[in-house]
């Protein structure tokens, strides 16, 4: 009889924590979602009516949301098993990422980029919040993990930045050979500057992604605790390092810029999006079916 009560006593106090928790997620999310779309917005007015005296207090909205962010982040990758699952890993790349956006506005002229960042980390967090799915979790993580982890995370962070980095010079490169450079794109820095930190990001992008590989293929029995097997989401990988190195090497030996630089940068991303969320939406999502 002392069981049964002491069951229903922990099954009611898991689904009062389980219910708390959901409302504090709630109470968190709902702000930060409205300071990054409302960061974004007075981003892009000031972007298009030119530099704005409000440049401050627009960064100072996103950095709420992201800490906001990173408060529900904490609680669903730390809440005693870190949380890897498709939703949790988005959100997580996504804070990341825009930290990485607002330590670098701090030293370039990068503002424009908060445009695109903002919204996106705006997409992860709702996604994360409304449909975290059934999540693999890894317990008791070694320093030779988190260390791995750590390091992917800043890797695919700091070339996502690239990516919209990239974007952003297209287009502007696009308005410019057609004369169209209105808006948004007349205030940007000239396109050498936005080369040069295109290139700056990816190359140290790309010395984390080294770092990532050479410690997930030659010490993947310390850091994953079992032998290096091949998977799609390493094969994926390798060869989007390839590209990136590619385009390193075009670049300091024949002078690689413009849309060869872009394009290179998108192929390498999408093959890295396609080595790790892919594999993940088909584990988490489509065979679990």
């Amino acid at each position: 009889m002392l069981h049964f009560i002491v069951t229903g006593n922990y099954a009611m106090l898991e689904r009062i924590r389980l219910r708390l928790i959901i409302m504090t997620k709630s109470l968190l999310a709902v702000p930060a979602l409205a300071l990054y779309l409302g960061a974004a917005c007075l981003l892009w007015r000031g972007q298009r009516t030119g530099p704005s005296a409000a440049r401050f207090g627009i960064l100072a909205l996103a950095a709420g949301a992201l800490a906001l962010h990173g408060a529900i982040l904490y609680g669903d990758l730390f809440g005693g098993e870190l949380n890897l699952g498709l939703a949790n890993s988005a959100s997580l790349i996504a804070w990341a990422v825009t930290a990485l956006f607002l330590v670098a506005v701090l030293f370039e002229p990068v503002e424009s980029l908060g445009i695109l960042i903002l919204p996106l980390s705006a997409t992860a967090l709702l996604a994360a919040w409304q449909w975290p799915g059934q999540a693999p979790v890894l317990s008791g993580a070694t320093p030779a993990q988190t260390s791995h982890i750590v390091v992917s995370l800043l890797a695919y962070s700091l070339l996502s930045v690239a990516v919209v980095q990239g974007l952003v010079l297209g287009l502007q490169e696009r308005a410019l050979h057609r004369r169209q450079a209105g808006g948004f794109l007349r205030n940007l820095p000239p396109l050498e500057t936005m080369e040069r930190l295109l290139f700056r990001m990816i190359g140290i992008g790309f010395l984390l992604l080294t770092f990532t590989l050479v410690s997930g293929v030659f010490f993947a029995e310390q850091v994953f605790g079992q032998p290096l097997r091949f998977t799609h989401h390493i094969v994926l990988s390798i060869v989007a390092w390839a590209v990136f190195g590619t385009l390193l090497v075009g670049r300091w030996r024949f002078g690689w810029r413009g849309r060869t630089a872009v394009r290179l940068t998108l192929a390498g991303f999408a093959l890295l999006l396609l080595g790790y969320f892919g594999t993940k939406f088909v584990l988490e999502v489509i065979l679990r079916r």
